[in-house]
């Protein structure tokens, strides 16, 4: 697209339906279509301007390997290495291999800075001077975090390197020592000639040589770049087409390919072919790219010009980015906390401990310990030994927990049936381990259209014939049905079996053939259109090959009526009139382009009759009816119906042309095709002249269907306040239907186009110029909304336009004036749209974004897969909002590795943005279930485990703080040293990790009934530093419960036995005993949803505590190691004592008595969401199932005003095909036997324009 500019003249808008430029264009292609923007500042001499031939770096040898490893074509990779420029054609996505998993594995691990940090304390406690625990109690646990997670990785890489290897390890045959060998798709080079054959995947980026077609014509499937399932057609170059047939040939073929840089360019590439003495242009139509699918052609030669990354596919793939959830970062900075909590607490310490030896420790002749240390360097070691003591606030095991909670949730989704897709063998796949929780924070979706909202299948549903609307279920007799039977097209042995039409009067009527209009109707659909036509190998049936869905649905349509389309040639088209073959001369073709918005094309009857038929959108057709056209206001009302019910309408018409007329309109034809300069326009303007006058025939409305559930997906989803934006390459038009069809858009938003949304923004802009700079910059959003008027907000906006709003275009014009001019001076005045600096630039993405965020909804079409993740980065960066990006197609991946969460549509044919994608499933209904359901239980779950796990850990830690205050600070713990290595390990683990893994609020069932309980995760409400920090001062609380009832309870006690109990190591079994009861009672009390697995872990954790505290302290653990168990019956001693279990029960009672009134009052007084729903679940549940009894339907269509149904989505191109009769055999001694369908021609006719 190119906006030109001279001088101060506003520049002209963007072409809608023009797809922008990406971002990787090449040098020249920058000198081509920015030299004529050059601005020039007013009475400023300009400097000349060495105009360059453009260097093309980019040179391919046929049949040369040897070539493209030439010195010349290396470039430096790392350091001095130097590699050659040409990729293999391998791919890699994995992350490791067998000598780089250990050290890159271990690299990313210790990012965390928990890992870190135990590290160091490992290294501490090593040094005997400041240790005051065993070196095990960290090792152990380090040594298990960092292998569990070692051993998730590696299965994760390991998949990947299975995909990698599926891919690489594909066959196909390529041209080596002068014949064809099979080969894999790794071992292909560039400058290599390949053969493929009919239902294979393009290997490489792909020059087409010659194929089995007439004129080298090859059918592709492009599913796996865009989604769509219709077929484009590619040409060989008529040179290469005659020349290189035989493998003999193929083997002699030396030829130089000059071409643009590998890009990301999906709509384009320039190159020129030089061989022997003649030099060939090449475009896209020669190009045959990878990920695409051969089809209808048994085989094409082609020469491989990109491989590997070098392909446009794998170059819209973008980076691949790690990860991490919110929860992770605010994980990481609660780790810097404690942390410095931990550093001032110690040092607290170690000042008291310094104060205590000097007016204590020092006097005492009891406590002398035989060292001579100074009070500073006493100090400065007990600050060590509180850092080692006090270590467990940042427990190790909860990032293993965390690890393993991640793991399980993902299996959740895996084996979720209500996500698994049966009519293509599909289940749900969580392709990641690490964002599960993520999926209960999604603010902004972004969707691709074709293959993710909709199923890219077109069908015919009504029509309206001479003021008369068809299409309701309707007996043969004309009477209204409720439930109507399908039309039985037995009578029609042409017919489609698959297509359902229910109106049984259209039918008889046309079989009557009373109704001249209807067959007059059918007749034009049957005619005028490009569609191209073969017969099936094996039944024999027609096969049509459509430039676009719809032109394929109408022609099937007409089919089924009676009118079936058979054969053309270059100007002749064939079709079956009720029974009767008849041929009509085709005049002219007058093709259809987004501006015209309609097509035409001009017939000679057997009767010598010339006919123009003509379809269209109602907007264009309507201004060029004949006054004396008849039903236009019930045609309109028709069409004011379909458009309500988001039916794709076009207008049907046609003329009557006398030969007179025709001879004087095809000299002006003629004249304006062998214009040089601006043909398209000419071309256009003769079109008008003809196209005058018509007669209105009636409208056909289609249907694009939308996957199932996608309205009810979408309505249930903005409950949850989750934004949809749609972003997709498709139509303006279009795209709005989509957008009215799946209720993302309804009649009652106000609808806000690219020119008025860059008013909008223009004029905010200069208000912001206008004011004073500090206060400008001080402000950096402007509190005034853009959309001031009550009501609903939606954005429409296309590729062109978001370019130039976001300054896009500025960007590469002020990069082409730095390389040329060396330096670009400021806009001479702030009136020409320039940004005037980063800021302004930076500021008006605020603007978009706010403005966009307004709205209701917000469709991006016309727009590149660079454009698609800019906007998603916009969204990120400026609303710091998590975002989810689903697509089906490679022009997704970029867009899914941009958003926090990347979901693929699996169970089509291409797998490109499943590779990319972090969770995959077959239909975009799932992902109603998979955000409302599992990812909201996820987030509850983690957010209440990483509160409860900081809880016991704090409650456990700070019990040595407390006891520091009567041990002289000295670093001395208060528990036995294998507790404190099993706590976290083996008797409070358990129940907390079983809540992270099973907990739920509500049923699935109601988490869909009640979308509002997805709010709490947007809002990040459950796990914050609020949340933080009421688990530290839950913790402080419960400690000092726990360290001074039994301290009170220990003082001045007597036994049964008449020995006071008050030792160390008795009071050191009771604190714990209490301990454990508490946090495991805690987490019971925060236990939502009960399972047998819950109660037993609970009970579970408690008696492994007892089972194993019994054995350490036993005398025989003692005799065999002495110096490790220490605690030899200080258990049975305790625990024999009535009296300290009276002191645990009463220590355990306070601990939890305050968490449950506060948790009472709490439901009752200031109650959730998701506590009125529990409150109420009986009820809701009753309701539901009298709702599943009901069974309403999915979809109510229907609206109040009028819009237009236009949505062609045909494009360009078949029609210069069909003139051309390049889709002619020419060699029928060459090829195969043609069908019946096709016509011969003499070779002449078929040679190329």
């Amino acid at each position: 697209m190119s906006i030109r500019r001279t001088g101060g003249h506003p520049s002209l808008e963007p072409n809608d339906d023009v797809m922008p430029y990406s971002d990787d264009e090449t040098d020249d292609e920058l000198d081509v279509s920015t030299e004529e923007e050059e601005e020039e500042t007013p009475g400023a001499p300009q400097p000349p301007v060495e105009i360059r031939p453009t260097e093309i770096a980019w040179r391919v040898k046929a049949n040369d390997r040897a070539y493209h490893h030439l010195p010349e074509f290396d470039k430096k990779t790392f350091l001095c290495i130097k590699k050659s420029k040409y990729s293999g054609n391998a791919i890699k996505t994995y992350k490791y291999n067998v000598f780089t998993f250990l050290p890159l594995n271990l690299f990313e691990q210790f990012k965390r800075v928990a890992n870190i940090y135990f590290l160091a304390l490992l290294i501490l406690q090593s040094i005997p001077a400041i240790t005051t625990l065993p070196w095990y109690t960290t090792l152990i646990p380090l040594v298990v975090v960092l292998g569990v997670t070692a051993i998730k990785d590696l299965v994760d890489d390991l998949a990947r390197h299975r995909m990698d290897k599926e891919i690489n390890n594909r066959k196909c045959e390529v041209l080596l020592d002068g014949r064809f060998q099979a080969s894999k798709w790794r071992d292909i080079q560039v400058g290599d000639v390949v053969r493929m054959k009919k239902n294979d995947f393009i290997p490489a980026d792909i020059l087409l040589l010659s194929s089995s077609n007439p004129n080298s014509l090859c059918y592709v499937e492009t599913a796996e770049l865009d989604g769509e399932t219709n077929l484009k057609f590619k040409l060989g170059l008529r040179v290469t087409d005659e020349r290189l047939q035989e493998e003999r040939q193929l083997a002699q073929f030396d030829a130089m390919i000059e071409c643009e840089e590998p890009n990301n360019r999906l709509d384009k590439f320039t190159g020129v072919m030089q061989w022997k003495t003649d030099r060939y242009p090449l475009d896209l139509d020669n190009i045959l790219l990878r990920g695409c699918k051969i089809r209808n052609t048994e085989v094409c030669h082609g020469l491989v010009i990109f491989a590997g990354a070098d392909t446009k596919i794998m170059r819209n793939g973008g980076k691949t980015r790690f990860k991490r959830t919110k929860i992770d970062e605010l994980m990481n900075y609660m780790v810097y906390t404690i942390f410095v909590l931990l550093l001032l607490v110690s040092a607290g310490l170690a000042i008291g401990h310094s104060f205590w030896f000097e007016e204590i420790g020092a006097n005492a002749w009891y406590l002398y310990d035989g060292r001579e240390d100074s009070t500073s360097y006493r100090g400065f070691l007990s600050f060590w030994g509180y850092i080692i003591v006090l270590n467990t606030m940042v427990p190790i095991s909860l990032y293993v927990s965390v690890e393993v909670i991640r793991l399980g949730q993902s299996k959740f989704i895996n084996w979720d049936l209500q996500m698994y897709y049966a009519d293509k063998d599909t289940p749900a796949k969580a392709r990641t381990t690490t964002l599960n929780e993520q999926l209960g924070q999604i603010e902004y979706i972004f969707s691709d259209k074709t293959g993710t909202l909709t199923q890219n299948i077109m069908q015919f549903k009504k029509c309206t014939i001479s003021g008369h609307s068809y299409g309701n279920p309707t007996t043969a007799e004309g009477v209204n049905l409720d439930r109507g039977r399908p039309v039985d097209w037995s009578w029609n042995a042409d017919a489609d079996k698959k297509f359902q039409f229910m109106d049984n009067s259209l039918v008889a009527c046309l079989r009557s053939k009373k109704d001249k209009d209807a067959l007059e109707f059918f007749k034009l659909l049957s005619l005028c259109h490009t569609v191209m036509v073969e017969s099936s190998e094996s039944t024999g049936e027609l096969v049509y090959q459509a430039a676009s869905p719809d032109e394929g649905a109408l022609v099937t349509a007409a089919r089924n009526f009676g009118f079936v389309f058979l054969s053309r040639t270059q100007d002749t088209i064939t079709i079956r009139e009720m029974g009767e073959e008849k041929t009509y001369e085709m005049l002219a073709l007058l093709d259809f382009n987004s501006d015209r918005k309609r097509m035409s094309i001009i017939l000679k009857f057997p009767d010598g009759r010339i006919r123009l038929y003509c379809k269209g959108a109602d907007t264009v057709i309507y201004e060029r009816l004949s006054p004396n056209s008849k039903h236009k206001e019930s045609t309109q009302t028709a069409l004011d119906k379909f458009a309500r019910e988001t039916l794709r309408t076009l207008c049907l018409c046609y003329k009557d042309i006398s030969a007179a007329e025709y001879e004087s309109w095809t000299r002006k034809h003629m004249e304006a095709q062998m214009t040089m300069s601006n043909r398209d326009d000419a071309l256009d303007h003769v079109y008008e002249l003809i196209e005058t006058n018509l007669l209105l025939i009636g409208a056909t409305a289609i249907e694009d269907k939308l996957q199932e559930g996608v309205p009810e997906t979408i309505a249930k989803l903005a409950k949850a306040n989750i934004k949809i934006w749609v972003l997709t390459g498709d139509k303006k038009e279009t795209a709005e239907n989509i957008g009215f069809s799946c209720s993302l858009l309804t009649e009652d938003m106000h609808i806000h186009f690219g020119e008025h949304v860059n008013e909008k923004l223009s004029i905010r802009q200069a208000k912001r110029r206008n004011e004073p700079p500090i206060q400008s910059r001080g402000r950096k959003r402007p509190a005034e909304p853009f959309f001031t008027e009550p009501g609903k907000n939606a954005l429409i906006i296309t590729g062109g336009w978001l370019n130039e709003i976001l300054y896009e275009k500025k960007k590469k014009r002020r990069r082409l004036r730095l390389r040329r001019l060396g330096k670009r001076p400021p806009p001479s005045s702030p009136q020409d749209g320039q940004p005037m600096n980063d800021w302004e630039k930076e500021i008006r993405q605020i603007d978009f974004v706010d403005m966009a965020c307004e709205c209701e909804a917000v469709i991006c079409c016309r727009v590149t897969p660079k454009q698609k993740a800019n906007v998603v980065s916009l969204v990120k960066k400026y609303k710091k909002a998590v975002t989810l990006s689903i697509g089906d197609g490679a022009n997704d991946v970029n867009m899914i590795k941009t958003a926090d969460i990347g979901v693929g549509i699996s169970g089509q044919e291409g797998m490109q943005a499943v590779m990319s994608s972090d969770f995959a499933f077959a239909q975009f209904r799932y992902l109603e279930r998979l955000l409302l359901v599992h990812g909201r239980w996820s987030y509850i779950r983690m957010c209440k485990f990483l509160r409860f796990f900081f809880f016991k850990n704090f409650a456990f830690t700070l019990v040595h703080f407390w006891y520091s205050f009567f041990n002289g600070y000295s670093a001395q713990v208060t528990f036995e040293d294998w507790f404190i290595t099993l706590y976290n390990l083996c008797y409070s683990s358990l129940p907390v990790l079983l809540v992270g893994l099973l907990d739920q609020d509500v049923n699935d069932r109601l988490s869909l009934k009640f979308p509002k309980l997805y709010l709490p995760g947007q809002q990040g409400s459950l796990f914050n530093y609020r949340n933080f920090f009421i688990s530290l001062f839950h913790g402080i609380f419960v400690s000092l419960i726990i360290f001074f009832i039994p301290y009170g309870a220990f003082l001045q006690t007597m036994g049964q036995d008449g020995e006071a109990p008050s030792d160390y190591q008795s009071f050191a079994v009771v604190t714990a005993s209490a301990l454990i009861f508490t946090v495991n009672l805690q987490i019971s009390l925060d236990t939502s949803y009960w399972t047998f697995v819950n109660c037993f872990a609970v009970l579970g954790s408690i008696a492994i505590y007892f089972g194993i505290m019994f054995d350490l302290h036993s005398a025989g653990i003692h005799v065999i190691f002495p110096q490790f168990f220490t605690f030899t019956g200080a258990a049975s001693n305790a625990l024999r004592q009535p009296y300290l279990w009276l002191t645990i029960i009463l220590t355990v009672g306070i601990s939890l008595l305050p968490v449950v009134c506060i948790q009472f009052l709490h439901k009752i007084i200031w109650p959730s969401i998701g506590d009125k729903v529990q409150r109420n679940r009986k009820k809701y549940e009753l309701e539901l199932q009298k709702e599943a009894k009901k069974q309403p339907s999915a979809f109510q269509r229907g609206g109040r005003s009028r819009r237009s149904g236009y949505a062609f989505s045909h494009s360009r191109g078949y029609a210069d095909l069909i003139v051309s009769g390049r889709s002619l055999r020419r060699r029928p001694t060459a090829r195969a036997r043609p069908q019946n369908s096709i016509r011969e021609l003499p070779e002449r006719a078929a040679e190329n324009i």
